[in-house]
C-alpha cells in the first residue's frame, strides 16, 4: 500500500473498462485521481463512487481529439491538484476490424484522431510540466495489434504501431530529464467495449482471430492494471521506453 502516495495521476479513457481499473489501483495505492473520458455519465458515476471509497478523485469530461479539450483537460487537472505526476493514455475506439480493402474513410479518421493523436496531444501537453518538475511518469495503452501485424483491423493495427513508435520516441528524446514512457500491449481483455460483434467485417476479424486459440485466457482489467500500477512506481524505475506484451504468450508463438 501506498506506493504512489502524493503522487497526481491523470487517466484518459478512466470512466470505464482498462481506464478505470487502472484508476482504481492508483488510488488504492494513495494516488490523488483525475479520470478524463468522453462518457459524461459514466464519468460521473465512476468519480462518485470513488469518492465514496475514501478517494480523492476529480473528473474532466474531454474528447482527446480535440485539442482545446485535451489543453483543458490538464489545466483543470493542475487547478484542482497543483500538478500531474503519471499521465495514462487508455481513451482509444476499435475499428470494426475492418480489413485493408473494406476500410472506411470515416473509421479511419476517428480511428486516428483517438487513438494516435488524443495520445500525442496528452504526452504534448504534460512533457512541459514533467520536464519543469524534473520528471513524470506516461504510460500508453497499445495491444498486441501494435507488436505484431495481423491481430486487428488495419486501422486499429496502424494506430497501435503508432503509439508504440512515439513511446519509444519520447522515453529516447526526455529521458535524461526525469521523464519515463512505457506502453501496455494487451491482447484481449473482458471489457464492454470487446464484447459485441455488430457492426464488424467478418472477414477482418476471422483473419485477425486465426490464431486465438493459442492464447490460453482473456485478461481481467485489473491485470492490466496491476502491470500499470507497477510501470507507475519506483518498482520499475529503471524502464524506459518498453512495449509491455500482456498476452499470454499469444505472441510468442
Amino acid at each position: 500500500m501506498g506506493r504512489l502516495a502524493g503522487k497526481v495521476a491523470l487517466v484518459t479513457g478512466g470512466a470505464n473498462g482498462i481506464g478505470k481499473a487502472i484508476a482504481a489501483r492508483y488510488a488504492e495505492e494513495g494516488a490523488k485521481i483525475v479520470i478524463a473520458d468522453f462518457n459524461e455519465e459514466a464519468l460521473e458515476g465512476t468519480v462518485e463512487s470513488f469518492k465514496g471509497s475514501g478517494y480523492e478523485a476529480f473528473g474532466v469530461r474531454v474528447n482527446v481529439a480535440e485539442e482545446e479539450d485535451v489543453k483543458r483537460m490538464v489545466d483543470d487537472a493542475v487547478g484542482h491538484f497543483g500538478r500531474v505526476d503519471i499521465l495514462v493514455n487508455c481513451a482509444g475506439v476499435l475499428d470494426y476490424m475492418q480489413a485493408a480493402e473494406n476500410v472506411e474513410d470515416a473509421v479511419w479518421d476517428r480511428v486516428m484522431a483517438i487513438n494516435v493523436g488524443g495520445v500525442m496531444r496528452s504526452m504534448r501537453k504534460v512533457l512541459p510540466l514533467f520536464t519543469a518538475q524534473g520528471g513524470g511518469i506516461i504510460i500508453n495503452l497499445a495491444s498486441i495489434a501494435g507488436l505484431t501485424g495481423g491481430r486487428g483491423g488495419l486501422t486499429y493495427t496502424a494506430a497501435k504501431h503508432a503509439v508504440v513508435g512515439m513511446t519509444k520516441n519520447v522515453a529516447s528524446h526526455y529521458g535524461a530529464q526525469g521523464v519515463r514512457c512505457n506502453g501496455i500491449a494487451p491482447a484481449q481483455v473482458e471489457t464492454g467495449l470487446t464484447q459485441s460483434t455488430e457492426g464488424y467485417d467478418m472477414f477482418g476479424l476471422q483473419q485477425a482471430t486465426r490464431g486465438v486459440q493459442l492464447m490460453n485466457r482473456a485478461a481481467q482489467p485489473l491485470e492490466i492494471a496491476n502491470i500499470a500500477l507497477f510501470l507507475a512506481s519506483e518498482e520499475s524505475s529503471y524502464i524506459n521506453g518498453v512495449i509491455l506484451a500482456a498476452d499470454t504468450g499469444w505472441s510468442a508463438y
